[in-house]
């Protein structure tokens, strides 16, 4: 790449063959600053670590570096882009963590660090980001909590921390991010946010709500997305969840949840797609949505799942497959009489065992029924044969 003129203010060079390292441009003669506000240099072939001289381009408001072959740290220095409101980094192979110095940049309103082996945990001062409206962290190995100051990005619209390694719960402050409460005013949606000045740069991401990769450009402003999926999250669905009335994609799905779908997501009416897909979820589904958005949920029911919940219950209230209420009353029966001889049987032997002259006037008792016994059988046998004998005669 050829040194820049100061007096560009936008470059964008994205989907070329350009290879090289990227510092070897970035920090080219360092004792002059530079005019740059947009540097796209996405979908090249651009190599090596990022720069440390970001202090000589501190007017850059759009940053993409985004599917290079960029590998090593993000340095410290990058605080230094105190003008910047977007930063794409995404695909490339990036490692370590997210470095404190990024809250600097309190313009920030869009950060893609999307598909990076990063491999640390969500640092919670992200939560004092306040203008973050799209926070992209998927497939990065993220790890532990998702931190509750996410919860104070009121301003976020998408929120993507999908194919990570988050456990515990899902937070119920998410509650808390009233951008996903109320309706995108047109304007507010192609504000520089998304639409840099006199419309000549025009932000894009890409997601996968419904399970295909969609591209999102001019419409970025009008889109709401919580993508949570493919992580280790447990817990159940929190109730709080509706209260984002104008959520577009909720994506929970392979997760290890628990629990009942709370009957309130089904009154999101700008919910477009869910899905909550490989949990363990259990009790009946919404029907608002097709049956690929509860699969492998086996102990869900209801349309349009092909399991019945009126046959589940009539299942449940049965004591076993093919037993009547008989056969069981029979079964606790014999179970009880067992149990009763057992308790029984040991009490007596057991006191008999224990207690010297109760167990000799027993044995003695005993002794003196069998000779009642005896004596009683002889003189009742010998009464008989007399009676014989005189019938004979």
């Amino acid at each position: 790449m050829q040194q820049l003129s100061t007096n560009v203010k936008e470059l964008h060079m994205a989907n070329n063959s350009i290879f090289g390292p990227i510092s070897s441009f970035m920090c080219q003669k360092k004792n002059r600053k530079n005019q740059l506000m947009v540097l796209d240099v996405s979908n090249n072939l651009l190599t090596g670590a990022l720069p440390h001289c970001w202090k000589y381009w501190q007017s850059l408001t759009h940053l993409d570096l985004g599917s290079n072959d960029i590998s090593g740290r993000i340095p410290y220095s990058i605080g230094s882009l105190v003008a910047l409101q977007s930063l794409h980094l995404q695909n490339n192979r990036i490692s370590g963590d997210i470095p404190s110095s990024l809250k600097k940049c309190s313009n920030l309103s869009l950060i893609d660090i999307g598909e990076n082996p990063l491999s640390v945990a969500i640092p919670p001062w992200i939560g004092e980001m306040t203008s973050l409206t799209i926070l992209r962290l998927s497939s990065n190995g993220f790890k532990g909590h998702i931190p509750l100051q996410i919860c104070q990005l009121s301003s976020l619209i998408v929120l993507d921390l999908a194919n990570n390694r988050l456990w515990g719960h899902i937070p119920n402050c998410l509650k808390n991010i009233s951008a996903m409460t109320i309706p995108t005013p047109r304007l507010e949606a192609q504000s520089p946010y998304f639409i840099l000045y006199r419309g000549t740069y025009v932000e894009n991401l890409k997601f996968v709500p419904k399970g295909v990769e969609l591209e999102y450009e001019e419409n970025l402003g009008f889109v709401k997305i919580i993508d949570l999926s493919s992580n280790n999250l447990s817990g159940p669905i929190p109730s709080e969840i509706s209260v984002l009335s104008k959520l577009c994609f909720l994506n929970l799905s392979r997760n290890q949840l628990i629990g009942k779908i709370p009957e309130k997501i089904g009154i999101m009416k700008k919910l477009e797609s869910i899905d909550l897909s490989q949990n363990h979820l259990s009790g009946t589904q919404l029907q608002t949505f097709d049956a690929l958005s509860y699969i492998g949920n086996p102990q869900l029911c209801g349309n349009p799942l092909p399991r019945n919940c009126i046959i589940r219950e009539e299942s449940q209230n049965r004591t076993s497959i093919g037993k009547t209420e008989e056969d069981s009353n029979n079964y606790n029966f014999y179970i009880g009489m067992g149990v009763g001889f057992a308790v029984g049987f040991w009490a007596i032997c057991g006191v008999l065992f224990f207690n010297w002259n109760w167990r000799h006037a027993y044995f003695r008792f005993l002794d003196d029924m069998k000779d009642w016994v005896y004596v009683t059988t002889v003189l009742n046998v010998n009464w008989l044969l007399e009676k014989l004998r005189s019938c004979h005669l």
